[in-house]
């Protein structure tokens, strides 16, 4: 297009049979993409015009590409790159139907519950939108998979999506949900790409980490095996926080719609996440909470009991042993320690494993867990245990205990367990008694489905409130038949050994939740941050200046060998290449150190990998040089305790070659003088003489001592669980509520009320409309399952935003002129008034209560004559009544 009205396209994409399938405008590195829009669809129209066909548009600076489907396909959206010709073909015959996704039927042999089908609606309402992500949040046990199964199975039929990725973090969870698509969907074919990378189907099954290796493999064409647009749909399980954070590239990449499925609660799942799927926060596409799905019959409640154990809670106290334990207590190995006074609580059952307090609980099990067979048996049971030594000693001292069992009943699964999978099975399977008991480290905290667990165990401390409710998750799953034919499974039980109930109700958000960067970014960081330091260094010596250069050097170094061709290095390729051009290093500005920390910091490189321990050398040693720079006396000294630790345990090594040849330094860096006056030219010089050798140091194993000491048992007590006993934390909800009421004090209903006038029963409605459909708010059936229905809404509302002073002042004034009252009399109306100003509400009963008896024992009654206290009670229930309809 031009004046002339013509003009040459820069690329054109044609299918076999000469129609165009995709049209590129390609604009210079420096220019804006965006700059090119118009122009390609001028070149479209051209197209179309010519062929009959539309093409897709693509316009591109090298570094953006936009895709614009402009019939029926959205707006234009950034891409990772250009469709392959059958994806572009796919996209374009999918043009022949603009489906009414409200009209295809929901497949009830797949889902049959309301919330499921609610869910799926919601998703096909923002598809239908054009909008390109959802998320679903729903309790563990809900049937998030079989909602999912439904959504594809609609997508199928209105032929939106052909091809779909399911994503799962764990192995388990992609074989268990690759088996719930083959139950459920026919007419697909499954490709899981655990088993089989080659394979060509409609639905594929992968790991997060599994799908990042297997984007970057390469056709015998030189193609990649799955291009940007080979998905149309992708299927997120659990996504949260970690999982964008870890493998957020993956949703750069593949130019799909997305659904999102977790269990966490919509007030816990966190801004970036729902920012992937372009919510606002605290909205998800839909939502079914764990109590409503317990209120509703279609999961079954936790009845939780603490119950203490005295050395898991106090600890172990050489002073407090008998004369035999302490004995005992000497002799243990304690390695090259020598026996303590004590041990602390938090390390029974890391440091210190006793049979006596791991047998009791054992027993306790046993006794009091809920049994099947007629009674007789211990039903399905988790115990969550410490770590895989834990697990072990918990093993071994149930088959101690219970040797009828033939070491079938009890078994340790965790990643450490060869053939982990085929336990899983034989633990899913209802009709296999054994084993019946699950000792696990992690692996079965999450999307494990035994709907015969009756009984969880949490025998370690948990801090993390979403992991925990994970973990309660996997008992709430509905059991026919359980018992009996006539008996189903009504609730399971969770015995807490290590008061994790008791930190909950203290602290009910759980610990705070940190994100560590990887290694490599913090390497990058940590030499950038040096870098940065001896730039604004106007006086740097000859070997200041030398430790600059060199690390400007190796931080290019790492940069140019980035590989353009990686997918994620590809997604900030722009910034990539400016900083492969030896000018980009010199005179490095705040800016360029900005763009260098936030966009290539966190890229792969391929540079020859090197062993954890020199990293982790470099990092200690880096972080010595900043606290250095900034004269950080403190900091400076623990990480230099830190060093000469590590000399010494050097040291002890100088049998070994290359040891010897550094034992000067090693020597020297344990004395005083070495440290005096330490510089940043020394300080590298050490590192690189001293990395190699850190990985000869054994790893210092903590020695566990194994004792047999006699553990105390309480009684278990019933607790309440609040940050399960609702979909989302009542204490937040219940602030959330109160503060929203407090901030409409002005709408018209509520400053009536707070006035003390008399509603009519249209305020009531539009009072009810107004609250129970505000966002904070929810539903009146959360409402009222937060604070109950004993006060009507009115009146709650009117205990929260109290009563206009002045109103209850002229109402009472009669009874505060002092020619006709007295003090004491005046002094108990005002009294009230500040009641009614504060609270809002009160009752008759409470004027003969603190604080109004200690006017008067008898209260209103000791004050005023009986008229006069009639006619005040009377005033008291007229405002009383102007918050009833």
């Amino acid at each position: 297009p031009s004046p002339s009205g013509k003009g040459a396209v820069d690329y054109v994409l044609y299918d076999a049979n000469g129609l165009p399938l995709a049209v590129v405008e390609a604009k210079r590195t420096s220019t804006d993409p965006d700059i090119g829009q118009q122009q390609a669809k001028l070149y479209a129209d051209c197209l179309e015009q010519q062929s009959g066909q539309r093409p897709v548009i693509f316009y591109t600076n090298g570094y953006k590409t936009r895709i614009w489907n402009d019939v029926q396909g959205g707006p234009p959206r950034l891409v990772h790159g250009f469709y392959t010709q059958a994806e572009l073909k796919r996209l374009i015959e999918r043009r022949k139907n603009n489906p009414d996704l409200s009209s295809f039927p929901i497949n009830a042999e797949i889902v049959e519950r309301y919330y499921q089908t609610r869910a799926i609606k919601a998703m096909l309402a923002a598809y239908q939108r054009k909008e390109r992500a959802g998320l679903l949040i729903m309790a563990t046990g809900t049937g998030k998979t079989r909602t999912a199964i439904a959504l594809v199975d609609v997508l199928m039929k209105a032929n939106v999506v052909q091809k779909v990725l399911f994503l799962a973090d764990r192995t388990s969870l992609v074989n268990q949900a690759h088996n719930a698509f083959k139950a459920n969907l026919k007419d697909a074919s499954f490709v899981n790409l655990l088993e089989d990378k080659n394979q060509v189907g409609r639905v594929y099954f992968s790991t997060y980490q599994t799908m990042i290796g297997l984007i970057d493999e390469k056709n015998a064409d030189g193609t990649r095996q799955f291009g940007t647009g080979m998905f149309d749909l992708i299927i997120i399980d659990e996504a949260h926080r970690s999982v964008y954070q870890k493998f957020g590239e993956i949703f750069k990449y593949f130019d799909s719609l997305l659904v999102g499925l977790t269990a966490t609660p919509r007030d816990e799942v966190d801004r970036d996440t729902y920012a992937l799927f372009g919510l606002e926060s605290g909205v998800p596409t839909d939502y079914y909470d764990l109590d409503q799905a317990i209120a509703d019959g279609y999961l079954v409640p936790p009845k939780a009991y603490s119950v203490p154990l005295k050395f898991m809670r106090e600890g172990v106290k050489y002073d407090e042993l008998s004369e035999d334990e302490k004995q005992h207590w000497d002799s243990l190995n304690w390695g090259d320690e020598d026996a303590p006074e004590e041990v602390s609580a938090s390390k029974i059952n890391k440091e210190l494993f006793n049979t006596g307090t791991i047998d009791l609980m054992l027993r306790h099990l046993m006794e009091n867990g809920i049994k099947t067979e007629g009674g007789d048996r211990l039903g399905k049971t988790i115990i969550f245990a410490v770590n895989q030594k834990h697990a072990q000693f918990i093993a071994d001292r149930f088959n101690d205990n219970y040797p009828q069992y033939d070491g079938k009943f009890a078994r340790v699964i965790t990643h450490a367990t060869k053939y982990p999978q085929s336990l899983i099975d034989d633990f899913s399977k209802k009709d296999l008694a054994e084993p019946q008991i699950a000792i696990s480290v992690d692996m079965l905290d999450t999307g494990i489905d035994v709907p015969e667990v009756v009984n969880l165990v949490f025998f370690k401390a948990v801090r993390s409130k979403v992991k925990f409710m994970q973990m309660i998750g996997r008992g709430t799953r509905l059991c026919k038949e359980l018992f009996s034919p006539e008996d189903d499974k009504k609730e399971f039980f969770i015995f807490d050994y290590c008061s994790n109930f008791e930190y909950f109700n203290e602290n009910p958000d759980g610990a705070p939740v940190s994100t560590i960067e990887p290694l490599g970014q913090r390497l990058f960081k940590a030499r950038l941050n040096i870098l940065s330091l001896l730039n604004a260094k106007d006086d740097a010596t000859e070997e200041l200046k030398a430790v600059q250069q060199d690390m400007r050097q190796s931080l290019q170094t790492e940069v140019k060998s980035m590989n353009n061709d990686n997918f994620i290095v590809k997604s900030e390729l722009e910034h990539v290449e400016h900083f492969k051009n030896d000018d980009a290093w010199n005179n490095l500005d705040d800016l360029a150190i900005g763009t260098l920390r936030e966009h290539i910091s966190k890229l792969p490189n391929q540079l020859e990998p090197e062993t954890l321990e020199a990293k982790l050398f470099d990092m200690l040693c880096y972080n010595l040089e900043l606290a250095v720079l900034e004269k950080n006396n403190t900091a400076t000294q623990s990480y230099a305790n830190k060093v000469i630790e590590i000399a010494s345990k050097l040291e002890s090594k100088e049998n070994i070659p290359v040891v010897a040849e550094q034992i000067a330094l090693i020597q020297d860096i344990q004395t005083v003088e070495y440290w005096k006056g330490i510089t940043l030219p020394m300080l590298e010089a050490m590192r690189k003489r001293i990395r190699g050798l850190v990985k000869l140091i054994e790893k210092s194993t903590s020695t566990i001592v194994y004792s047999m000491l006699d553990d105390e048992i309480g009684d278990m007590q019933a607790v309440d669980i609040p940050v399960v006993s609702s979909g989302v934390n009542l204490a937040q909800y219940r602030k959330r509520v109160e503060s929203f009421i407090k901030a409409n004090e002005n709408h018209i209903t509520i400053a009536k009320l707070k006035r003390g006038l008399a509603l009519t029963p249209t305020d009531l409605s539009e009072l009810e409309r107004f609250v129970f459909e505000a966002q904070e708010v929810e539903s009146k059936e959360r409402f009222e399952a937060c604070f109950g229905t004993e006060k009507s809404l009115p009146l709650f509302i009117r205990s929260l935003v109290g009563l206009d002073r002045q109103a209850v002042q002229q109402a009472f004034s009669k009874y505060l002129q002092g020619s006709t009252y007295n003090e004491k009399q005046i002094r108990f109306v005002e009294m009230l008034i500040e009641h009614l100003t504060q609270n809002g509400v009160l009752e008759a009963a409470q004027l003969y209560e603190p604080p109004f008896n200690q006017v008067h024992y008898e209260g209103i009654d000791g004050v005023f004559s009986g008229r006069d206290a009639n006619n005040i009670i009377e005033l008291v229930g007229v405002f009383n009544q102007s918050a009833v309809a």
